[in-house]
């Protein structure tokens, strides 16, 4: 272009010609990789491939921690797990991604806060045994330990005892089971045990 008499013709030179084609392809690079980067974060996020496989799996948990519950609590127990639920704008038609659990026993649906403490063990023992499971068999690996710290105290006497006999039916499930308990009545419930005794010298440990 010429400006009057001062004017001067700029012309871009070889070097600065390649050096803007080097930066347009980078340029386009960079917005390739900001494409797969959102593409990643969409696919690794809440909603993306873990939310996926929860909800491939859910099926499997459920049916697992339903046949504990029924064992723990001779039928009257179950939970269904709900992952999607309304918003509270009810002018949305959609729905939200959630994760609840539903308990059901022989008085109908009842939030979880309102079951007793021996009632909400059972359900976490059944849902935390159940999941343990589903990711072993994933894994294509046996469960090793299962530990059990004081479960026993919440629950009656009728609890107690089906809670042991949930524990011998999963038995050969775990290389090894630990139950922590205080309550003398389950010394005799399994066949070993390891007795820890306070005394003034401190404390002793005895394999029986």
């Amino acid at each position: 272009m010429r400006w009057g008499r001062r004017a001067s013709v700029w012309k871009c030179s070889p070097p600065c010609a390649s050096a803007k084609r080097t930066t347009r392809g980078r340029r386009e690079e960079l917005n390739q990789d900001i494409l797969r980067h959102k593409t990643l974060e969409r696919a690794f996020g809440r909603d993306g491939v873990p939310a996926l496989l929860i909800e491939q799996a859910l099926p499997q948990i459920e049916q697992k921690a339903n046949d504990l519950l029924e064992r723990l609590s001779d039928g009257q127990m179950s939970i269904r797990f709900v992952t999607q639920a309304e918003y509270k704008d009810k002018k949305r038609e959609d729905l939200k991604e959630t994760l609840d659990i539903q308990i059901s026993d022989s008085s109908g649906m009842r939030a979880y806060e309102m079951y007793s403490g021996g009632e909400a063990f059972r359900v976490n023992f059944a849902i935390r045994l159940a999941l343990s499971e589903i990711l072993a068999q994933r894994k294509g690996a046996r469960l090793q330990t299962l530990v059990i710290d004081e479960g026993f105290g919440s629950q009656d006497a009728l609890g107690r005892q089906r809670l042991v006999e949930a524990i011998n039916a999963v038995k050969n499930d775990f290389a090894k089971i630990f139950i922590i308990t205080h309550l003398d009545e389950l010394k005799d419930a399994f066949p070993n045990r390891i007795e820890v005794e306070k005394t003034e010298r401190g404390s002793s440990v005895r394999v029986i």
